[in-house]
């Protein structure tokens, strides 16, 4: 009875935590617009991810690398409103083949930073679930080099360090959270400015992540941790980029990535990675497709 009534109150801490999220809890890996943000909390997450392009149909050979690592800071202004700021630190290069030789070119320095509001619009809370709507907007602001040259000659607008733009977005999100599983799907379309005469072409996508609690199975007195299954899917849509008004066939197109992916969750802590693999590429004309995203990522609540 003693160790049925110590069970009891373990399980409902836990409830009284999870619904609570000023405590770290499981969340997407590969998109940032349903990171949970309680009032007057602090959210910090740092990533580091990987991008490898190698799939080259030009017959330039290109190789792709781009490191990034997307600083996030978020705080919770009401129960309702949270304000978001990412800053990303790029390395970006690629090598192709010219008449020539073999040739290198690429940048690293601090990207655009982008601002972000959501807002709660809808909740609905039961004993140990919770269900939440929220509308997002953001803005691009150009802080990243848009203008950078090596000895060639001015670097492609895609190497940039930054567009140049200033670039709105507005996007929905949807979570449900439960004591084992937490679901969060995302909605959003970007609309690019022109700058340089260069214009990035729209790009839409939807998010979809899946966590499921894989240990412990059953919860008790004394757990200090979480550990999370997590497959996530990202779908991206990218119109054609205009140079001097003048539509560039080869680029744009549909991407479709699926992320398995494992969370450790403990009361104020996330570590989590995730590899985001191509299932689908229809990339226009000679559009470079990428091989592999990882993300390694650390979050903090406080």
């Amino acid at each position: 009875m003693i160790h049925r009534i110590s069970k009891m109150i373990s399980v409902t801490t836990f409830c009284l935590l999870f619904l609570r999220v000023g405590i770290a809890v499981a969340a997407p890996v590969t998109f940032n617009t349903a990171l949970p943000v309680a009032r007057e909390e602090f959210l910090f997450r740092a990533q580091v991810k990987f991008l490898r392009s190698t799939d080259d149909p030009s017959g330039a050979d290109r190789e792709l690398t781009v490191w990034a690592v997307p600083i996030v800071a978020a705080y919770g202004i009401t129960e309702k409103l949270a304000l978001f700021g990412i800053l990303p630190v790029l390395d970006k290069e690629i090598k192709l083949t010219v008449p020539v030789g073999r040739v290198s070119r690429g940048d690293a320095g601090i990207g655009d930073f982008t601002a972000l509001t959501r807002y709660t619009i809808w909740k609905k809370d039961q004993p140990g679930r919770t269900l939440r709507l929220a509308p997002f907007i953001t803005l691009e602001i150009p802080t990243g080099d848009d203008n950078e040259t090596d000895s060639f000659g001015r670097l492609p607008q895609p190497l940039q360090m930054g567009s140049g733009s200033w670039d709105p977005s507005i996007g929905l999100v949807l979570t449900s959270q439960t004591l084992a599983r937490q679901i969060d799907t995302s909605l959003s379309y970007t609309f690019n400015t022109k700058a340089n005469n260069f214009e990035f072409g729209d790009a839409a996508r939807f998010d979809f992540s899946y966590q499921h609690r894989v240990w412990p199975r059953v919860l008790g007195a004394g757990i200090q941790g979480f550990l999370y299954g997590v497959l996530e899917s990202n779908l991206i849509w990218q119109d054609n980029n205009r140079v001097n008004g003048v539509e560039d066939g080869n680029s744009g197109g549909i991407t479709w990535y699926l992320a398995p992916g494992i969370q450790y969750v403990t009361k104020r802590t996330v570590a989590e990675f995730t590899v985001q693999i191509p299932v689908v590429q229809d990339m226009n004309g000679t559009g470079l497709e990428n091989d592999f995203i990882t993300t390694l990522s650390f979050r903090m609540n406080f």
